[in-house]
């Protein structure tokens, strides 16, 4: 089931999400409707708290190609463990802040974490385009956008144009 996906400035996208403590068909079904969502977006990353579920649940898939076999992570606790010296340089964009995209810098590599939605725990070295997104998205779970990553003005800026956003939205 396709969820509908907070737009910033929500206090929701600022709190920090809890530990899942077990997994359960609820949470399984929230992942599932996690990824339902994301490729509905379309996007490449979503975290649970972008639909206002306060849980550390994220999920991603950077594959792009046309035509490629889609690769789809559920992660559940998902925590960086380890990251490279060497950063690099993505426009990232987010679900949660439409058609708004900025420069951010991140560690080029990383090692995650995770529990997968059978309960197995999962560590995989990242690079590239998924150390980008799964970092971009466990900081969902920290309650902090990529527009923290940006000057006061270029913040205020995009913040102001999802404010107007919102107001227009809401008038339908």
């Amino acid at each position: 089931m396709k969820r509908p996906i907070l737009i910033h400035p929500d206090p929701r996208l600022k709190q920090v999400a809890a530990a899942v403590p077990d997994l359960s068909d609820e949470r399984r079904t929230l992942a599932a409707d996690l990824l339902e969502t994301m490729y509905d977006a379309p996007g490449i990353g979503l975290a649970a708290p972008q639909v206002g579920v306060m849980e550390r649940l994220i999920v991603v898939d950077c594959v792009k190609e046309e035509g490629a076999k889609p690769r789809p992570l559920v992660m559940f606790n998902p925590e960086i463990v380890a990251a490279s010296d060497r950063v690099s340089v993505y426009e990232e964009g987010c679900l949660s802040i439409p058609d708004q995209y900025a420069e951010v810098t991140r560690p080029a590599e990383v090692t995650v974490r995770w529990m997968d939605e059978n309960g197995n725990e999962r560590s995989e070295d990242m690079a590239g385009l998924w150390a980008t997104c799964v970092q971009h998205e466990i900081d969902h779970l920290e309650g902090k956008l990529f527009i923290d990553y940006l000057g006061p003005m270029k913040r205020q800026v995009i913040t102001r144009r999802m404010v107007k956003l919102k107001r227009e939205m809401a008038r339908g």
